[in-house]
């Protein structure tokens, strides 16, 4: 299994940001209100009012791309971390631990 995503990854065939989108119950549940709440509140506004709500979303969009990079930076620096820790055997056990 590591060898085929290793294998995967140098010949581009895989990406880390292509992931499967979470499709739980809840979340699902969660999606289907903000879109209600969303629908709801843009019914009552005006023209302008629902352009400026759009420009808002998509400042928030925007703005969580910034977030998911850096999470995602900051997990393979750990990752990485860790990995370079095992290769170097810190923290083996001694005998009779």
């Amino acid at each position: 299994m590591p060898r085929n995503i290793l294998h995967n990854l140098y010949r581009g065939q895989f990406s880390a940001w292509e992931r499967r989108p979470v499709r739980t119950a809840e979340n699902i549940a969660v999606n289907r209100k903000i879109e209600d709440e969303k629908h709801y509140f843009t019914q009552k506004m005006s023209l302008d009012d629902c352009q400026r709500f759009e420009a808002l979303e998509n400042l928030y969009s925007h703005s969580n791309e910034f977030e998911q990079e850096d999470s995602f930076s900051y997990g393979f620096k750990l990752g990485t971390m860790l990995m370079c820790a095992v290769f170097l055997g810190e923290g083996e056990p001694e005998c009779g631990e």
